[in-house]
């Protein structure tokens, strides 16, 4: 006999990080890669990750020709690893709260630096390399 009852996510143990997003009205998250993707104004700012290094803190999207400004202003921010095209703010970091704030501040504040566009998905059905539409 299946349970009627609904499972109940836990939040993810950075939320308290994204709280000042979450009042803004265009506010989306959704779990993405075993991340928690956070949107504001249609745009990629955020990725909460909590698990082996280097997935464990922020990921934060956004494009190569600020990666030098955004490193500069926050000190503890690096090139991820893997995702050379995002920055990364390790969880481990001495001054991860302060500077997570800060960053949020600046997402909330609209700073453009922060953020991609999300790739559009293909509708349809792949076969041999092209889209099929209506499928």
């Amino acid at each position: 006999m299946a349970s009627s009852r609904k499972k109940t996510k836990k939040p993810h143990h950075l939320q308290w990080v994204i709280e000042p997003l979450m009042e803004e009205p265009s506010f989306l998250q959704k779990p993405m890669f075993g991340c928690q993707a956070c949107y504001l104004h249609g745009r990629l700012v955020l990725a909460l990750c909590s698990g082996e290094e280097p997935w464990n803190g922020l990921l934060i999207p956004t494009d190569h020709q600020f990666h030098e400004s955004i490193r500069k202003e926050f000190k503890d921010v690096k090139q991820h690893p893997v995702l050379k095209k995002w920055l990364y703010l390790n969880e481990t970091t001495e001054d991860f709260e302060s500077t997570a704030s800060d960053i949020v501040e600046a997402i909330r504040a609209n700073d453009q630096r922060f953020g991609v566009e999300p790739k559009e998905k293909a509708r349809g059905k792949r076969i041999n390399d092209k889209y099929i539409e209506g499928r």
